[in-house]
């Protein structure tokens, strides 16, 4: 096979479509439906005394109006917990609909149906709700002293608690370690709430089919399959009567893996009651108060290290806010207690988290999904160990690192997938030298020296982490070669905005020796395959991609062997190049991938005169017997799954040089500087892009991006007028090389890239301004106000 596509820069062959125009996202669908809005609460936590819809029934156009009361006993039960775990406790969801009370700005409360959105809005602002206020906790420290409770059956508002504990080889715990080091450090590190805030929020569109009961809903989702799954449970309808397809979604970043949302079952619950389409797209308020937040964490640290700074011991206590309901079990704190080690070998680690409930939006995964506040704590408490110790950043990490020769390398601990934590390749050591050659870490403090002798401030930080990808249970393809020679690809999970249908064409054209141009990709329609898991935690390359490799080896074997009986050939002796079918050596002696195809389908036997002529092109006599063997399938098709040992373990690290204006306290990214490892690369061009957009958020969830609440439950910057993030001229270029150590644990050798690039921004930029200001920096985001009012209160 010489049609080598894999590891190729490949243009993106989604570009085109969606860049003129021509995507089709959940608002361009259902221009006729029916359209709901909700009525959400205004309050933080409430008890529901009464609704009056009495106004709301003159409204011209209006169709229906739903309370909790008038859902039917599936559809009104809570939403499920879609990953339990033994340390969370209390676990909580919320109703469809509220039932008695509510607990946070947003929660929906009734459901409005009308003629179009307008007409639903109007409605829903006459429906009068009476609440009685009651006291809402807000903020992680309040919450956990427990003097007033979220749900009243969760004693001290504590969801979750976990701890997990690795001695030292001489079996020392890490309380002792820290104790018993020569230099031990305490300190507390903050990091606020965020949000994904993608560009398309959520929305969903059903139609009903009364004559052969069957349901379709479009969803703008990360899991269309589980929605299916959802959706066909709450409704009590047949799995296979329900399709759910994910048409073009306009970005989701972690917001919109949870299955279902209430709207996932209202909506297509109404089309099915009324006989009508029905749709609803959430608006940017909405979006805000009502869907997923993330990030809000307290961690407090004690080290204790040797004069080389090598770690003997890290103790680390985390208060985790994971909002008013846990939809989404407790991965975030888990990632952060886990992930947070790093590329390190740390002599003894202690974590506890405690995940607490408070009155605002639900906390579930956003890109990174715990991992920048975990490599925040880390690479902070390098730094802390540097400038006591008077030592170099780079050399302290340096002393810490794990090394090639020690992978596959234990961390003792359980990750989020409930298996060992287990690297299983990288060289930390390479991607230290290629950073620090790439950023000028040796020769920046000439350079700072030179910046301050004209009044400037200039700072230079790095940071390191290691990422879990990959994650199972597991994921499929599916395979077809058309008698036309064209290749069909699909796969259950679902792409917003990844590269899939550039990447999987990549991988698929390499294994079968085709055209790229002959190959066309399916992700997320349940039509077409249904059974997947979704697209987050970096794990759309390695799941789906080595399931759709392994499906097209299957049809690469099948054809190989149809093609050799035809041409009465040895099938190790045939090759695939440019989609036909050769004998190597003999050029003349092929077939076309295409003549295979019609091959593989049997409807008569080949001595048939149409099966005759397929093979006289080639020279070859008629086959005497049909080309699909006693109890194969007919066709040229593969279907497979790929399900992993464990998770891959990507890496990387990034350095930045920053100035600080002296008097504004204005922070600016000069230069920023990534080593990336995601084994072997599927599309240089595309990691490349993920890597762009992964530092472009982190930047804004370094400096800007924050959920401020008041003391009453309230998200004061609801809206992108007050919701900062960085614009082009606030995101530097971004200077990038790659380092690729094949993982051994999946047939391409590939681990995940989709979040890397914002994990450790943070870490960089809070090193950089603390290089910078010779200031401590322990909270993410820093605005200009704040490094402003540091400075004052340290003197300056």
């Amino acid at each position: 096979m010489t049609t080598r596509l894999f590891g190729e820069p490949v243009q993106r062959r989604e570009d085109l479509r969606l860049i003129t125009g021509q995507g089709r996202y959940l608002d361009d669908l259902g221009h006729d439906a029916l359209a709901a809005a909700f009525v959400r609460s205004p309050h933080a936590h409430a008890r529901i005394r009464d609704i009056d819809v009495s106004a709301a029934l003159d409204v011209d156009g209006l169709v229906a109006i739903y309370t909790w009361e008038d859902l039917p006993e599936r559809v009104r039960d809570p939403l499920p917990l879609l990953i339990p775990h033994p340390a969370l406790t209390h676990g909580r969801t919320a109703y469809p609909l509220a039932r008695d009370l509510v607990r946070h700005v947003g929660e929906p409360v009734v459901m409005v149906v009308a003629r179009d959105r307008y007409l639903a809005e109007d409605a829903a602002a006459l429906i009068e709700v009476d609440y009685e206020i009651l006291k809402p906790v807000v903020g992680i420290e309040e919450a956990a002293q427990g003097a007033h409770l979220v749900h009243q059956d969760v004693p001290g508002n504590l969801g979750a608690h976990l701890v997990q504990e690795v001695p030292s080889a001489a079996g020392r715990g890490a309380r002792e370690a820290v104790e018993a080091a020569p230099h031990v450090l305490s300190f507390r590190l903050d990091f606020e709430r965020s949000a994904s805030t993608p560009l398309e929020g959520r929305g969903v569109y059903a139609r009903w089919d009364a004559d052969d009961r069957s349901l379709r809903v479009y969803s703008s989702t990360q899991t269309s399959t589980s929605v299916r799954m959802a959706v066909a449970a709450k409704l009590g309808l047949p799995l296979p009567s329900v399709e759910v397809i994910a048409p073009d979604v306009g970005g989701g970043f972690g917001v919109k893996i949870v299955h279902p949302w209430p709207e996932e079952v209202l909506v297509p619950w109404a089309a099915m009651l009324l006989g009508r389409e029905v749709k609803w797209a959430e608006d940017r308020r909405e979006h805000f108060v009502s869907s997923a937040h993330e990030r809000g964490q307290v961690q407090h640290v004690r080290v204790g290290f040797d004069d080389e700074g090598h770690v003997l011991g890290l103790e680390v206590t985390i208060l985790h806010d994971h909002g008013a309901y846990t939809p989404y079990g407790i991965i975030v704190p888990i990632i952060t207690s886990t992930q947070l080690l790093g590329p390190y070998r740390i002599g003894a680690y202690r974590v506890e988290f405690s995940s607490i409930y408070t009155n605002t939006v639900q906390v579930t995964p956003y890109r990174g999904a715990g991992r920048p506040q975990g490599v925040f704590c880390m690479e902070r408490t390098m730094d802390r160990i540097a400038a006591h110790l008077g030592m170099d950043r780079a050399a302290v990490r340096a002393a810490n690192f794990i090394q090639p020769g020690d992978f596959p390398y234990d961390q003792g601990l359980v990750f989020q997938d409930g298996r060992p934590l287990i690297y299983d390749s990288g060289d930390y050591p390479e991607s230290l030298r290629m950073l620090k050659e790439l950023i000028g870490w040796d020769g920046f403090p000439a350079m700072k020296a030179e910046a301050a002798a004209r009044g400037r401030r200039l700072g230079i930080g790095l940071g390191c982490y290691v990422e879990g990808t990959g994650v199972g249970p597991y994921e499929g393809g599916h395979v077809q070669v058309t008698s036309d020679g064209r290749v069909h690809v699909s796969t259950g999970l679902t792409s917003q905005g990844q590269g899939h249908e550039t990447v999987f064409a990549q991988i698929a054209a390499t294994e079968l020796g085709v055209p790229l141009s002959s190959v066309s990709v399916v992700t997320g329609d349940t039509r077409r395959f249904g059974y997947a898991v979704g697209t987050f935690a970096s794990r759309a390359a390695v799941m789906s991609g080595n399931a759709i490799a392994l499906a097209c080896r299957k049809v690469r074997d099948k054809a190989l062997r149809i093609a050799a009986e035809a041409l009465e050939a040895d099938p190790r002796d045939l090759e695939i190049e440019d989609g036909v079918v050769r004998v190597v050596g003999a050029p003349g002696a092929s077939l076309p991938l295409a003549t295979v195809a019609v091959l593989s389908n049997p409807l008569r036997y080949a001595f048939d005169e149409e099966a005759a002529r397929a093979t006289q092109f080639a020279g070859q006599a008629p086959m005497d017997r049909p080309p699909v063997e006693e109890g194969e399938e007919p066709g040229l098709e593969g279907r497979d799954y790929y399900s992993p040992v464990r998770s891959t373990f990507a890496s990387g690290m990034h350095a930045a040089i920053v100035e600080t204006d002296p008097d504004t306290a204005e922070i600016r990214i000069l230069r920023y500087a990534v080593v990336h490892d995601c084994g072997k690369l599927i599309n240089p061009m595309i990691v490349e892009g993920q890597i762009h957009g992964g530092v472009a958020q982190g930047v804004g969830g370094a400096l800007y991006e924050r959920m401020v609440y008041d003391g009453h439950g309230q998200l004061l910057n609801a809206s992108f007028m007050d919701f900062l993030m960085p614009y082009a001229t606030e995101v530097p270029a971004i200077e990038t090389a790659h380092l690729e150590t094949p993982s051994p644990l999946n047939p391409l050798g590939i681990k995940g890239a989709g979040e890397a690039g914002v994990i450790p921004v943070s870490a960089v930029i809070a090193s950089a301004i603390e290089d910078a200001e010779g200031l401590p920096v322990d909270r993410m985001p820093i605005s200009p106000s704040e490094l402003y009012e540091l400075r004052r209160s340290a003197g300056r």
